[in-house]
């Protein structure tokens, strides 16, 4: 009678339940966001028709290009889409376009400066069109929900900070 891989080992299927288990801990992106997040959606669908999936959350990430503060107290994020890897952070991998991040409050442009790597939870807003050198780019908008700077390693004292070794979430 021979006993298969996992009834000679239980130990080691506990190992890995257990690892799954932590390693779900670990994303930056809340387990509630990731439970509301249509995975179905593909950014290349989302950028064709923004306002076909208007209120549908994503998790998206990529590079910052820009961080343009608003006179009216928000904060428009410019970022280089990249496609995520099973952490959710963004892997050095072709882009297919750009997307805003729109942020309720002041975001320091130094902290979130150009080429910073971030991982957001947002809803679809629609569509922002904005100038991209010399034509008219149709930037699909994202109402950030929690956003996931990566690489951090010092305190910034944003409201409901919470440390990570690797970088810190924000939530607006």
């Amino acid at each position: 009678m021979e006993k298969s891989f996992f009834q000679v080992r239980p130990s080691l299927l506990i190992f890995g339940v257990l690892l799954i288990i932590l390693l779900q801990g670990c994303l930056p992106i809340s387990k509630q966001l990731r439970a509301q997040a249509d995975r179905t959606l593909t950014f290349r669908q989302v950028f064709q028709n923004p306002e076909a999936y208007k209120g549908k959350i994503v998790i998206w990430g990529g590079d910052v290009v820009e961080t343009i503060n608003q006179k009216d107290g928000t904060t428009l994020i410019v970022v280089l889409q990249r496609p995520l890897d099973w952490t959710e952070e963004p892997e050095f991998n072709r882009s297919e376009g750009r997307f805003i991040i729109f942020v309720q409050g002041y975001v320091d442009p130094y902290v979130f400066r150009r080429g910073r790597r971030i991982t957001v939870a947002g809803e679809i807003e629609g569509r922002k069109v904005m100038r991209l050198g010399e034509l008219e780019y149709p930037y699909p908008l994202l109402l950030s929900k929690q956003i996931y700077l990566w690489g951090a390693y010092y305190y910034y004292p944003y409201p409901y900070y919470w440390y990570y070794p690797y970088g810190y979430p924000y939530w607006w």
